[in-house]
């Protein structure tokens, strides 16, 4: 071989080596790169192994009193009051109801949610309302659902409260802290809350629209297959103490998909006041549906308005028991709430009502509607009606004693500012009123409506002795006539009232034959009461009374004082046969004038003019009576009537000297204004009656006939 082979198979053989050692470091560096791979798989494997199981122990053992400033902020924030959980707190982990079917489960069941204990919680009013609790609670615990957040919704699916104390305060119509949300701000947190079991605790009301400080104990029940909680009451209302107590149910649905009916029971009384109901509720919170039989009393229907926004009359003491229905949800037919009040029955003062009371939430304005019906209506209980009552009754129902001692004609006002709130179509009738034991009145029949503050009776029919009285009356309550004026009109018609029907006690005007009563009116005025619309009244009073009797008796029945005084003066207290009673009265701006005033009876015939004041309950009227018999001197001397309604003075007339010109002369003086009254005539008693022969020998202006010659 020679010497430059020998160099190239050496060259050939290092070749060889340095390849071989190549690949072994090679397969070294690729171990060695496996081997810190693994490691880090090992080590995130391990990182992701202990997350969990460090999250657990920090969530086992973390002192959640920590987060009370954040979860009393958020909170805060979601119900928009304050909120704060003053004692300790803590956490459980519990995975959600085992109720769920485990078929049915999803990912979410097996994760276990936080079990909350608070200790000493309380939540403030709201921002614009008094600074104090509306709520304090010795323990409250929970389950929070929490996948809910993410949308920022607090969802707890059971709330169990442990000794709480509800404060529970409205000032006015519009301020009241039970409200949870605020009514201009909208959060973007919402509370979810499913049901809410209560263990024990008070709860405190004060309602300063019904005058109202009443305190309920509440006390869960123990084997009660119905009820879980029963209340005692007690506190006052309006100076009244109160007293009662019930039961409702142990767990109160709050939830919107939840319609288990929830049973209460209660029956509360303050004085006259009395509350009692029993049936179901569906979904209190929302009362989506109320199901119960109601007992309800007070000392007048009107001082329902502050818990019901339900505007009714001003009434004596009432009492009610009936069969109460209604939503406060909107119903599929779009319309708002409903209620119905149905077959119930009562009374109202001495007056017994039944039937059935329709309540609707509509815009612009809530309707009620109904038919009413009395047997026997009193008829002093309408007095409340138009203020006409006693002061000492005023008290009784609720409203300031405001009729002066001098005043007849009532003063209180009429509250006009309630009257747009509610419209209303309601039917009554009443099948016998009862003035005195001998006034036969009966078949009352009225249609009330309420259109926009306008109030109407139309008709106002009733029944007397035999005849018919009927009317129309509208009162406008709008604010038209004024801020707080009411702008009134009247018309009315009575005919063919039997003057035998209307006095059946007595015997002299049975044993003769009686005519009948005709009237017409027709009135406008304005004002805010009774006594100030009379005062600004103008229009027409014409009336005829076509044979009967009269004495003080009768019109002291009829309570007309100053009508006593003149019958008392030219009669004495015994009963004179009346042929016939004629009169035509101007109303202008309040004061009522004659026109004709005539008095017709078997003994003289009496001429009465002058004016009566309706403003100041004044008058000045002038009774001259022309004898039809030289027996009956006393009544020869003219007499004036004057001072006031509820105290009227007598004076003779002492310059004009008895004239023995008889009756003769007096027809004289309404032959001017007799033919204003014929068309009552027409329509009344007839061309045969003795007022057809008085207002006919009237237009004739007889002369005074020769002395000894009495014509009658």
């Amino acid at each position: 071989m020679t010497t430059r082979e020998h160099e190239e198979n050496n060259a050939a053989d290092e070749a060889n080596r340095g390849s071989d050692s190549s690949k072994h470091h090679d397969r070294h560096n690729g171990k060695r790169a496996m081997s810190r791979t693994m490691k880090t798989l090992l080590w995130i494997l391990g990182i992701l192994i202990a997350i969990p199981v460090i999250a657990i122990i920090v969530l086992l053992t973390f002192d959640w009193n920590r987060v009370k400033p954040w979860l009393n902020a958020k909170v805060s924030d979601a119900i928009e009051r304050p909120f704060a959980i003053v004692g300790d707190l803590s956490v459980k982990w519990e995975r959600p109801s085992d109720t769920i079917v485990p078929g049915q489960r999803t990912w979410r069941d097996h994760i276990p949610w936080p079990h909350l204990y608070a200790n000493d919680i309380h939540v403030g009013n709201p921002a614009n309302m008094q600074k104090g609790d509306t709520a304090s609670v010795r323990q409250v615990s929970f389950s929070l659902n929490p996948f809910p957040l993410l949308s920022h919704t607090i969802n707890i699916p059971v709330l169990r409260v442990d000794g709480p104390r509800l404060e529970l305060l409205r000032t006015d119509a519009t301020h009241y802290n039970w409200d949870y949300k605020h009514e201009k701000k909208e959060s973007k947190w919402e509370l979810d809350l499913e049901r809410l079991v209560l263990a024990k605790g008070v709860i405190h009301i004060k309602d300063a629209m019904t005058d109202a400080d009443v305190t309920a104990d509440v006390d869960t029940l123990a084997n009660d297959p119905k009820y879980g909680i029963a209340f005692k009451v007690h506190g006052t209302y309006n100076d009244a103490p109160v007293t009662g107590g019930g039961k409702t149910g142990g767990v109160l649905t709050l939830k919107d998909n939840m319609d288990a009916p929830f049973p209460i029971q209660a029956d509360v009384r303050s004085g006259p006041a009395r509350l009692a109901v029993e049936g179901t509720i569906t979904r209190p919170a929302k009362l989506a549906g109320v199901d119960v039989q109601l007992k309800l009393a007070g000392r007048s229907l009107a001082r329902l308005y502050p818990f019901t926004g339900v505007l009714l009359p001003e009434t004596p003491a009432f009492s009610t028991e009936g069969h109460l229905t209604g939503s406060l949800e909107e119903g599929a037919d779009g319309k708002g709430a409903r209620w119905t009040y149905e077959k119930f029955k009562g009374r109202v003062g001495e007056s017994d009502i039944n039937g059935s009371l329709t309540f609707e939430s509509r815009k612009p304005r809530n309707k009620l509607s109904g038919t009413i019906h009395s047997t026997q209506l009193r008829f002093a209980d309408l007095g409340p009606l138009i203020g006409a009552d006693s002061n000492a009754s005023k008290r009784e129902r609720g409203v300031a004693a405001v009729q002066p001692a001098n005043k007849a004609l009532p003063v209180e006002k009429f509250h006009t500012e309630k009257w747009k709130v509610l419209d209303a179509d309601v039917r009554y009738t009443a099948d016998r009123i009862v003035k005195t034991a001998q006034l036969p009145l009966n078949k009352l029949n009225t249609h009330l409506t309420m259109d926009n503050g306008v109030l109407k009776l139309h008709p106002l029919d009733f029944g007397l002795a035999g005849g018919t009285v009927n009317s129309n009356i509208t009162l406008d309550g709008s604010g038209s006539a004024g801020k707080d004026a009411i702008k009134a009109t009247l018309e009315a018609t009575a005919r063919h009232i039997e003057v035998k029907q209307l006095f059946p006690q007595i015997e002299k005007i049975q044993q003769a034959t009686a005519g009948d009563i005709y009237a017409r009116t027709k009135l406008t005025a304005t004002g805010d009461s009774v006594g100030e619309m009379l005062a600004k009244s103008n229009g027409e009073v014409k009336g005829l009374v076509s044979e009967g009797v009269v004495s003080k008796l009768l019109l002291e029945e009829a309570g007309l004082n100053v009508g006593n005084v003149i019958i008392t003066k030219l009669f004495g207290d015994r009963q004179v046969k009346l042929n016939c009673l004629a009169s035509d009265l101007d109303v202008r701006n309040g004061v009522a004038k004659t026109n004709t005033f005539v008095l017709d009876t078997e003994e003289a015939i009496v001429d009465i003019n002058g004016w009566v004041n309706l403003g100041n309950e004044q008058m000045d009227l002038r009774v001259k009576p022309e004898t039809k018999a030289l027996r009956l001197f006393t009544l020869r001397t003219p007499f004036y009537v004057r001072g006031t309604f509820k105290k009227p003075d007598l004076q003779l007339d002492k310059k004009v000297l008895a004239l023995k010109g008889g009756a003769a002369a007096a027809l004289a003086i309404v032959a001017a204004p007799a033919a204003a009254l014929l068309p009552l005539i027409n329509t009344g008693p007839g061309k045969d009656s003795p007022c057809a022969a008085l207002l006919a020998e009237a237009k004739e202006k007889p002369q005074a006939p020769p002395p000894g010659k009495q014509k009658r």
